[in-house]
């Protein structure tokens, strides 16, 4: 205990709550959920008893195999704190809708599908209240409910959050002249701490969003050799993804409010 409190010290709060924790809580579950238990034992705690405190025991002092144990359980939870990133990264340019060039066939035709998908927050609205008057309440809540999530104007990108961030993009350049992409490292460099601290937690929510859906793709994954973690992966990734989609509404408003400000002030 005493060493995680040192760790926590001295490894900034994202690493050791965001990554360092979840990576070990992650091994151990891949290494006794899929390694020792599998499919057939899923719910056996003994079993999964026994293998921890086998690994765990120390006979005669600390022997060379115990620390090689503690070593390479080390390593394995620096790869996955390491890794995560990466792979968030990945997800949160998927998520910004900047698919790459090989990607891009999928992205048109998934950005065509949104757009027949797609209806106007207007006419969404004009079905809730015909639902409402109906006497079908629940139906005109849930219209409601997807009026308030639907953009006014077409889809453009194959997520939600590109159509998102490339609305706050057409603000920002129709009321500044501005263009966020190659005005935003000088942005940071004259704004008041207070906007930049702003942007910077609002990033910071973004990433780590990404990072949660990450580890939820993990534990998805890692269902396929121990079921358990397949439902628990789908809610952390439902969970994220709310979140994601609220990291991005944070995101555009504090960059559009800064913009704005800033081309104001000058």
């Amino acid at each position: 205990m005493g060493l995680l409190v040192e760790l926590q010290k001295r490894i900034p709060d994202g690493w050791f709550l965001r990554r360092l924790l979840p990576a070990a809580f992650f091994v151990v579950i891949a290494a006794v959920g899929g390694g020792q238990l599998g499919q057939r034992h899923w719910d056996d705690l003994g079993l999964a008893r026994e293998r921890i405190a086998g690994a765990l025991r120390v006979s005669g002092g600390t022997s060379t195999r115990a620390v090689a144990s503690l070593v390479l359980y080390a390593v394995a939870v620096v790869a996955a704190a390491f890794a995560v990133p990466v792979v968030a990264r990945a997800i949160g340019t998927l998520a910004s809708g900047a698919w790459p060039w090989w990607l891009m066939p999928l992205g048109r035709r998934l950005t065509a599908w949104r757009e027949r998908c797609w209806t106007h927050p207007e006419d969404i609205g004009k079905e809730a209240v015909r639902a409402r008057a109906a006497g079908r309440t629940l139906r005109a809540d849930r219209l409601d409910a997807r009026r308030a999530r639907t953009a006014s104007t077409r889809p453009s990108s194959p997520t939600w959050s590109g159509d998102r961030l490339r609305a706050t993009e057409a603000h920002v350049k129709a009321g500044t002249g501005l263009d966020v992409a190659s005005e935003w490292p000088k942005l940071l460099l004259v704004v008041p701490d207070t906007s930049r601290t702003a942007l910077s937690d609002a990033r910071d929510a973004y990433d780590a969003a990404c990072e949660a859906l990450a580890w939820s793709t993990a534990l998805t994954l890692l269902g396929t050799c121990w079921w358990p973690a397949a439902p628990a992966g789908a809610l952390v990734g439902l969970h994220s993804w709310q979140s994601l989609r609220e990291a991005v509404g944070r995101l555009c408003r504090t960059t559009e409010a800064v913009f704005m400000t800033q081309h104001g002030e000058g």
